[in-house]
């Protein structure tokens, strides 16, 4: 057991009993099938754990980013997957913090209900990856509506969500002074968007992850649907990221113990040459040290956590934590398929599965090395590197 399962741990029990309903065969038949887990997103809504960073003005449970995190790791820990739903947990930020009183009222108590999903957010193009600023496609004001053109790539669970959070230019790049300015972010009905100037091609993937290329073809867009002022977009989206980044970051401690206890319980009745392989040190060695990695990042969570629900600045703590967790999952991850031998790369051990899922996270939603630049530049002042 963690050293931190005492922490929240009503919130722990109940996540823990939903998913009981769903076991590793679920997701294995979902992974399979290449299938979403509609199931399982369902009742995490009706449950209520959909909603629980929109405030109860608008009817979400209102609680923090701490606990937030709790709900992502333990369905990872319980052999789910997080990824299918997390954007409803960060996208609505963006709505929450900069949108109208009226966008708000219109569209957070349908997404606490379960009504609506806010699930997808476009930023991402094939010529911008980690460079937002370069982005090109354009969305240029005639009258009441804006009419977007362009392209994104790697934009999750479009097939699975009703809103989208859209980053669009509205300023040509050679009109502005910096290259973060000129960006707007946007709502764009994907009930009405679809068929209409947005076609969505899948994307097929290591992992059972829906994700999309997006296309915009003169996409006409109310201006109503403006989150904010225009051109302040960019500054709009970055303030999402720590919230994504941790929450991330609960995911992957969430993974890591998954592994952990995994292989620990299949080298207590795994016998080779008479003796169970856990007498082995060389076996013993690597869980332990795959535990107490895992243990040290989830120390980092927590700090972010708790400098982003008191509303303090947690850039650094936020992209250490997702560093540390993606990196300490995915060692876990090694230990617990090279442990398994061959079992390992059988389906219905879930090893395998799991073992894909994770290691995402090296390079998604921020890449490894994205991370060390931050660090460099904005923690210990070293010189921009691009």
């Amino acid at each position: 057991m963690s050293a931190t399962d005492h922490a929240h741990a009503e919130l722990r029990d109940a996540v823990r009993a939903l998913c009981k309903a769903f076991p590793d065969a679920y997701f294995r038949r979902i992974d399979a099938e290449r299938a979403y887990p509609e199931a399982f997103v369902d009742a995490l809504t009706r449950a209520g754990w959909m909603a629980a960073l929109i405030p109860q003005e608008y009817g979400g449970s209102g609680i923090g980013l701490a606990e937030a995190s709790v709900i992502m790791e333990e369905i990872n820990r319980c052999g789910g997957n997080a990824g299918a739903c997390h954007g409803q947990m960060y996208n609505m930020g963006t709505l929450l913090r900069h949108g109208s009183k009226a966008q708000k009222l219109a569209l957070l108590p349908r997404i606490a209900s379960g009504e609506l999903r806010l699930q997808a957010m476009g930023v991402t193009e094939p010529g911008a990856g980690s460079d937002t600023t370069k982005i090109r496609t354009t969305a240029v004001r005639q009258g009441d509506r804006y009419v977007v053109n362009g392209q994104k790539v790697w934009i999750s669970r479009v097939q699975h969500s009703d809103f989208m959070i859209l980053l669009a230019r509205t300023t040509p790049s050679a009109e502005v002074t910096k290259k973060s300015e000129g960006l707007s972010v946007f709502l764009v009905d994907l009930r009405e968007a679809i068929g209409h100037g947005m076609t969505v091609r899948p994307i097929a993937n290591m992992v059972n992850h829906e994700t999309n290329e997006l296309f915009f073809e003169n996409l006409e867009i109310p201006a109503e649907n403006l989150i904010g002022e225009e051109g302040q977009g960019f500054r709009y989206i970055l303030d999402g990221l720590n919230a994504e980044r941790t929450l991330i970051a609960a995911e992957c401690i969430g993974d890591g113990r998954w592994f952990v206890d995994r292989i620990t319980a299949y080298a207590k009745q795994r016998e080779v040459f008479g003796r169970a392989i856990a007498r082995n040190q060389g076996v013993q060695f690597p869980i332990a040290e795959a535990h107490i990695e895992i243990e040290a990042a989830d120390l980092m969570r927590w700090q972010a956590c708790t400098l982003f629900d008191a509303g303090r600045p947690c850039g650094a703590e936020a992209n250490m934590a997702k560093y540390l967790a993606a990196k300490a999952s995915w060692e876990a991850a090694n230990v617990c398929l090279q442990l398994h031998g061959g079992f390992g790369f059988a389906s219905e051990y879930d090893v395998e599965r799991k073992f894909r899922e994770t290691r995402l996270y090296q390079v998604a939603p921020i890449s490894t090395n994205l991370i060390l630049a931050y660090v460099a530049e904005h923690v210990l002042g070293l010189p921009r590197s691009f």
